[in-house]
């Protein structure tokens, strides 16, 4: 194997001791540099980025206080060790130099060994980051990875995990027999403990649900964690339909047994639906979509229940189905809306953006929440027509704000799954930004990660292609689904969203400020652009703050407002408080 040399960079006005120190420097194997000015010096530094700088005080031109100052403001040149070579060996002119961020001084005249010994100490301390910084890195990656695939609550798997265990029992399509069973579990008016109670209470009801839930299977089966108050089961080790049905029943039973939670009794009961692998599905998706479905009609008949899945289940009910119908021609009713949740830059504390949110006004129901109307979108296909709209609404709003006197205003926009798999959409966006005349490094596009884990080959040239008309891409709600540093990698995101639930109470919450830390350390080692989201409480802001966020977007600075109100927020010109000390 070849062995690497390290490259020194001597900048020294005076020849004879420059020509000296890079003689005996090249005798000791070391590739040297040498440039007779700063001027000369500081650009040689940035084409050659060496190892380690040498560099006298008193210079014309540029003298070396001034080359070490314009070298530390560069981001790449800010690491590169730096000895300062001066005949003056007064207090104040070290002091000033290290201030300056010089690592040593050499007093002029300084012996072979002098020279030797300080070179090599540096080489030895900078060896020394470098394993530092590299055990940190690795040691934050195992660390994300292994806290990402579990929920950061209960400690049950999350989405991620369940997928792998799901590829890992999935019956062979030679084992007609084997019976693999997916469940659907919600509690039962969860949402009243909450507001009784408080999320606290709350919390500790879920943990000791996880508990029991994984007491009633067996160590095969896979427990996790969806979201909220959903949990999923894969049953992978019952032979018989009845089987499974026994353990569903023995789940209702143990959940129906009083919790004694922080000195308080509470009951809750759950509704479970059953989907079954092959007749109702082979995918994981499809049958915990379908599961879902048999949970919500076992929650209408009152809960403390289980149904299976059935085909008839699609159909919905019949407000579901009027719903569906006033969806279809509120596009052209003129009854959706765009809402503006403010973007603020944590260095200057100023609005640097928005995100786009739609809201539909019905005429009749009032504003109905985005959870209600957007998956009705996604399964009808009209989320299609309605993503199109808010991005060329969007596009065009941001524009007209920037002709206001922002011009540096940006817009984030959410891409759906069907959206994004559109074969014209590079075109649509072309179009969008032709007839706005939006510049496209003013757009953020944001997805989840859901949407690109089914083929990655085909959702990277897709990714790439939008890239390469210059808007940027954000990966959305980043640790909550099928979260692996494996996508960072892969994919050519440029801003990691991070998702409100690890940002909530992330001070009083350990596995939350765990994740938040290894998620910040990788997303700043690949070079994303982190925003934080559902910043709500000061405590909140002061963590992502001093653990160097570049933005943050929540209900702290606002909640998505209509345009009117967001116009307002930038010519009143809000900004942000900003805790003391975010640049230590």
């Amino acid at each position: 194997m070849k062995k690497i040399t390290k490259k020194i960079l001597v900048i020294e006005d005076e020849d004879f001791v420059r020509e000296n120190i890079i003689e005996l420097l090249d005798a000791e194997g070391l590739n040297v540099l040498g440039a007779e000015n700063g001027r000369i010096g500081i650009d040689l530094a940035k084409t050659q980025l060496p190892d380690l700088i040498l560099c006298d005080v008193m210079m014309p031109i540029i003298d070396g206080y001034g080359v070490l100052s314009a070298l530390r403001q560069d981001s790449i040149m800010a690491g590169i060790p730096f000895i300062f070579l001066t005949a003056k060996a007064a207090k104040a002119d070290v002091r000033q130099g290290m201030e300056l961020g010089a690592d040593d001084y050499l007093t002029k005249p300084f012996t072979r060994a002098e020279l030797l010994g300080a070179v090599a100490s540096r080489f030895k301390k900078q060896a020394a980051v470098h394993k530092q910084y590299h055990t940190e890195l690795r040691q934050a990656k195992d660390q994300l990875n292994y806290l990402i695939r579990n929920d950061n609550l209960t400690g049950l798997p999350n989405r991620l995990s369940l997928q792998e265990r799901f590829k890992q029992v999935q019956p062979a399509d030679t084992e007609h027999q084997q019976i693999l069973t997916v469940l659907c579990l919600g509690l039962d008016r969860f949402n009243q403990i909450n507001e009784n109670l408080g999320h606290a209470f709350g919390d500790l009801l879920l943990k000791a649900v996880a508990q029991r839930l994984s007491s009633c299977v067996d160590a095969q089966d896979t427990v996790a964690r969806l979201n909220a108050d959903e949990f999923a089961i894969i049953l992978a080790t019952n032979p018989h339909k009845q089987d499974a049905v026994n353990v569903v029943q023995s789940i209702l039973k143990s959940l129906s047994q009083t919790f004694v939670l922080a000195n308080r009794e509470i009951f809750i009961t759950a509704s479970i639906g059953m989907a079954f692998y092959r007749r109702d599905g082979k995918e994981l998706e499809q049958l915990l979509s379908n599961a879902n479905k048999a949970m919500l009609k076992a929650k209408q008949q009152g809960g403390d229940q289980y149904q299976f899945y059935t085909a008839t289940f699609h159909l919905g009910s019949s407000d579901r189905l009027t719903l569906q119908t006033s969806l279809r021609h509120a596009l052209e009713r003129e009854e959706l809306l765009i809402h503006y949740q403010p973007q603020v830059d944590l260095q200057k504390g100023q609005i640097i953006g928005a995100e786009a949110l739609v809201r539909w006004q019905h005429p009749e129901r009032g504003i109905i929440p985005p959870d209600k109307f957007i998956p009705l979108a996604e399964e009808t296909g009209l989320i299609v027509p309605i993503g199109d709209w808010v991005l060329q609404k969007a596009c065009k709003q941001i524009k007209i704000w920037q002709t206001k006197g922002f011009p540096s205003l940006r817009v984030a926009v959410n891409l759906s799954g069907r959206q994004f798999c559109q074969m014209d959409l590079r075109q649509k966006l072309v179009q969008i930004l032709m007839d706005t005349d939006l510049h496209p490094q003013y757009i953020d596009l944001e997805m989840t990660e859901s949407m690109l884990v089914q083929n990655t080959e085909v959702a990277i040239r897709r990714l790439n292609a939008l890239k390469s008309l210059g808007v940027q891409i954000a990966i959305d709600d980043f640790g909550t689904g099928y979260s692996s540093l494996s996508y960072l990698q892969q994919f050519p995101f440029d801003i990691l969203k991070i998702d409100r639930c690890f940002i909530s109470n992330i001070t009083n919450n350990s596995n939350n400020t765990a994740i938040t830390k290894a998620i910040i350390q990788m997303a700043k080692s690949l070079g994303l652009k982190l925003i934080a989201e559902g910043v709500e409480k000061a405590a909140e802001l002061d963590f992502v703050y001093h653990h160097q966020c570049d933005a943050i977007q929540g209900y702290l600075f606002s909640p998505p407002v209509s345009t009117q109100e967001f116009e307002k927020l930038l010519t009143t010109k809000k900004s942000l408080p900003l805790p003391p000390g975010y640049n230590d």
